[in-house]
């Protein structure tokens, strides 16, 4: 098997492509528990938002089954560009979109989406063609069952995209602790309960070594 060299996710060279998370396709996602994957997707966009990552919104014929934006990403993302794509189902055969995401300027694309299989892996698939570097959020995207996420994952991969989660994403970006120690524990304590008291008890004990 070939190896894949490693890249690096790079905050100064990285867009967030969020996908079709829209209220009709939220009900297809079977392979992750509903509140566990609203929790997950919120947590990329609050990345995305923390690393000040331009951020692109579409949805897929949104006037019809597939529903509305959820709402949360309309209000994280209120300047952010938003294609409502009338039909296509391949975000990347919309004229907008790929200039919305040319109009960036990076090379680097995070994307995470609903359904896996489709809305995920097409255009990542395509823009791997058009020579970006592509990390695609495995955990917040969803779809039937795990043998169709499988699939995807397995088709995605062999093209060279790269299956990571949201946690893995955000420590990428960040490199270092150092650069902001209450910051990013805040982004995890918001979404990972276990991580809430870790720096809960870190807090606490930085408060007792000053205080003795």
């Amino acid at each position: 098997m070939k190896k894949t060299p490693y890249i690096r996710l790079d905050k100064d060279d990285a867009a967030v492509l969020l996908v079709d998370h829209q209220a009709g396709l939220l009900s297809l996602v079977r392979d992750i528990e509903p509140d566990t994957f609203i929790n997950n997707v919120l947590a990329l966009a609050d990345s995305a938002k923390y690393f000040k990552l331009p951020t692109i919104l579409t949805t897929s014929f949104e006037e019809g089954p597939n529903g509305p934006l959820l709402p949360e990403l309309k209000t994280l993302f209120p300047d952010a560009p938003y294609i409502a794509r009338p039909g296509q189902i391949n975000a990347w055969d919309n004229k907008d979109f790929v200039k919305a995401v040319k109009a960036t300027g990076k090379k680097q694309l995070i994307i995470a989406g609903v359904v896996t299989e489709v809305c995920v892996a097409f255009p990542a698939l395509s823009a791997i063609e058009e020579g970006y570097q592509v990390f695609v959020v495995t955990d917040a995207s969803g779809t039937f069952n795990e043998i169709t996420r499988q699939s995807a994952w397995d088709r995605m991969a062999a093209a060279g995209v790269q299956l990571m989660t949201w946690f893995g994403v955000a420590c990428e970006l960040h490199r270092d602790w150092r650069n902001d120690v209450q910051g990013l524990g805040a982004l995890f304590s918001a979404h990972i309960s276990d991580y809430r008291n870790l720096i809960s008890s870190y807090s606490v004990c930085g408060t007792t070594k000053k205080a003795a």
